[in-house]
């Protein structure tokens, strides 16, 4: 038995780190956006510190100002695999558990990119490692979490409907005290003219589960509410789904407020599922068998289109439709510039010309770039993938 554990360890551990290795590889063929260049240079939030902090240690580049990210998603597995420890019967349950929550495309993405999400995903798995360990709140956790991120106030509320039903008056009040101070520090974003948006958000849902997983996640947690089976677990991610569900009725939300709060329940879906299929005979399980091929099968298109998408442009009649598009072309232009022995341009695009400064191209008034078609330029910088030709750079030398 003791045999059998390691070496579902060891397979985990391995997985692990030969993703991780390969996300830092996908990591270097990303341009830096708008947003993720605004962390570095004008910000001054917790995520401008990782990054550079990153930076000032690896160089700038795109490697260095990923690299947090994606030990943040290394760790997050981690603790989600040790969180299930003593949560399975078997453990090949708990490593099916981890590799679904390693691979999901939301997590995956995550992983990639300057953003808050993956960092609360494992703020969140460390405070329930902590509960599960020692069945007590630990309150200088909660207070940290409070200026780690505006999004803890999901956390905040999923705790006052936990401490409600477990009749902790104690950590009810500090719950309250907590979210109250988070919506004064960070405040509600409600204007806009109302709009429902709730059909995009379940769209946001799919792409990040995979459309047949979130179907049963879906499935999953109204099942164990009616059978009354709410751990702490089910309190966080039925606090998230809703709270963002009621959110869409009126406005577009930043999933990234939620979607932390809801992978992390994963294995409640899949120790449903199990028992689902364990309690049948062989030959009542068809049904079963042929929505795990369906999950696996749309899961691994998902993963395949999330870490190796620029193919997809070949198939795209507008780049721009790309899904991670903004994420594409600076680099590349950066490089063609300097090989033009080209390090400073002027542009009329604000955001582009912040992008380039992250490649050390900067501000400077001997040439003049745009993305838009010019009739009077020097010359034109086009940029290919797989033969496509993705955007055009047109440069003007200036007199």
């Amino acid at each position: 038995m003791i045999e059998i554990k390691n070496q579902h360890n060891t397979l985990v551990y391995t997985i692990l780190v030969i993703t991780s290795i390969i996300l830092i590889f996908v990591s270097n063929t990303l341009s830096i956006s708008y947003k993720e260049a605004l962390n570095v240079f004008e910000n001054n939030s917790m995520l401008s510190l990782l990054t550079n902090i990153s930076i000032s240690i690896f160089g700038q580049n795109d490697i260095a100002l990923r690299l947090p990210f994606i030990v943040f998603y290394f760790f997050s597995v981690v603790l989600l695999y040790q969180n299930t420890r003593s949560f399975f019967k078997y453990q090949s349950d708990r490593v099916v558990s981890t590799f679904i929550f390693m691979f999901l495309p939301g997590v995956l993405s995550a992983s990639l990119l300057v953003n808050s999400a993956i960092v609360v995903t494992f703020c969140t798995l460390f405070y329930i490692y902590y509960y599960q360990r020692t069945l007590k709140h630990n309150y200088l956790f909660l207070i940290v979490f409070l200026f780690v991120d505006n999004s803890f106030a999901i956390f905040y509320l999923a705790l006052f409907f936990y401490s409600l039903n477990k009749k902790d008056n104690t950590m009810l009040y500090m719950s309250l005290i907590l979210f109250g101070l988070s919506m004064s520090i960070y405040g509600f974003d409600s204007s806009g003219k109302p709009r429902g948006f709730l059909v995009d958000t379940f769209a946001i849902y799919a792409s990040i589960f995979s459309p047949f997983l979130f179907l049963y996640f879906f499935y999953s947690l109204y099942r164990l509410g009616v059978k009354n089976e709410r751990s702490f677990i089910w309190y966080i991610s039925v606090t998230a789904l809703l709270f963002s569900i009621i959110f869409s009725f009126r406005q577009q939300i930043y999933i990234e407020d939620f979607a932390p709060y809801v992978v992390i329940s994963i294995p409640l879906m899949v120790k449903l599922f199990f028992h689902s299929y364990r309690i049948r005979l062989k030959e009542f399980r068809k049904k079963h068998n042929f929505f795990a091929f369906l999950v696996l099968v749309t899961l691994c298109i998902n993963i395949v289109v999330t870490i190796f998408n620029k193919p997809l442009y070949l198939i795209l009649d507008n780049p721009k439709k790309h899904f991670v598009y903004k994420y594409h072309i600076v680099k590349e232009l950066s490089q063609e510039l300097k090989k033009r022995n080209i390090n400073m341009v002027i542009t009329n695009d604000e955001k582009l010309q912040l992008r380039l400064m992250f490649y050390k191209i900067y501000k400077g008034e001997k040439y003049y770039l745009s993305l838009k078609e010019e009739n009077n330029y020097t010359f034109k910088i086009p940029i290919s993938y797989f033969g496509i030709e993705v955007e055009t750079a047109y440069v003007l030398k200036l007199k």
